[in-house]
């Protein structure tokens, strides 16, 4: 099952995220589920959120994937969506 988490960070955040950035791409490359990530990026281009694609069994192995990101531990987000996804292109 695909399940795109869509996460926006906290207003003045950026710095949580780069100071957080290498235990989360470290998370990624553990865990193995990552389909597709990549951050989302604000008007100036700086990150500003995050868009990831998982490979999962279900929805509540998505949420137990997004609780245990660095990022959301260190309370990077201000909010995020999970919802199942399907890969028509690409």
């Amino acid at each position: 099952m695909l399940i795109a988490l869509i996460a926006r960070d906290k207003p003045g955040a950026l710095q949580t995220r780069k100071d957080n950035r290498e235990a989360h791409l470290q998370y990624i490359a553990d865990t193995g589920v990552v389909f597709q990530a990549g951050p989302l990026l604000d008007a100036t281009g700086e990150m500003c959120g995050s868009l990831v694609i998982l490979e999962v069994a279900d929805m509540a192995a998505a949420q137990a994937w997004a609780d245990g990101d660095p990022y959301a531990k260190a309370g990077l987000f201000s909010d995020v969506e999970l919802t199942a996804w399907k890969k028509v292109i690409g």
